[in-house]
């Protein structure tokens, strides 16, 4: 078995193969949590791991990885599946988590949950990245980001707290010493002009960028 440190997390929201994509998830580790094992086939990947109460999971890709060990939980369990793959992942060593299916899909509840979970994984120490294949999004907690996204491409930045001492570089709309009371827009809808360097002086956020939307341009 590979000794990668990197685990790709397969989550049960939309996902679209993308170069970006490729390249995030080469050489990683895979655990599927429930439902989400669907994407094991277009990322041509076996999961070490699947778990779940398996209440999403249809019949027919029940028998499709029979090869792949089954951890189940009980419905009526104290995390959702998303959490406990996290959680196996870590046990296994993972230092970087790439959360795939973590945006959007039929529950916006999942979504949030996991750009919330993101951002206490990430002040634990992990490299986070949760996405869509289309959208990606990467926790900015106090210190020093830079993201290589492409010069057009639209990215935004939504607080989870009051942000302070923000600094937004190599973008359309910089920012110097901000601040950005919670709940404030000022930070939506900004335009990389190539990689995009942040940093920040106290609070959280995530910064939800779309590298192959070039409307900007």
């Amino acid at each position: 078995m590979s000794q990668s440190t990197t685990f790709t997390i397969l989550l049960g929201g939309e996902l679209r193969l993308t170069d970006r994509l490729r390249a995030a998830v080469a050489d990683s580790r895979f655990i599927a949590a429930d439902g989400g094992m669907r994407h094991a086939v277009a990322l041509n990947a076996t999961p070490e791991l699947w778990v779940g109460d398996f209440d999403s999971t249809p019949a027919d890709l029940r028998g499709a990885f029979p090869d792949v060990p089954k951890q189940p939980y009980p419905a009526a369990k104290a995390a959702t599946d998303g959490e406990i793959a996290i959680s196996e992942a870590i046990d296994r060593g993972a230092t970087k988590l790439i959360l795939a299916g973590a945006m959007g899909g039929e529950r916006s509840d999942h979504a949030i949950q996991h750009m919330l979970y993101g951002i206490q994984l990430a002040e634990k120490g992990f490299d986070v990245l949760l996405t869509s294949g289309d959208e990606e999004a990467v926790p900015l907690l106090p210190g020093e980001l830079e993201l290589a996204l492409p010069a057009g491409s639209l990215f935004s930045i939504l607080g989870f707290s009051d942000l302070t001492g923000l600094f937004i570089h190599n973008a359309r709309y910089p920012l110097r010493d901000f601040h950005l009371p919670f709940g404030a827009s000022r930070t939506i809808s900004n335009v990389a002009e190539g990689p995009v360097r942040f940093s920040l002086g106290s609070g959280r956020a995530i910064v939800l960028a779309r590298p192959y939307d070039l409307s900007g341009v």
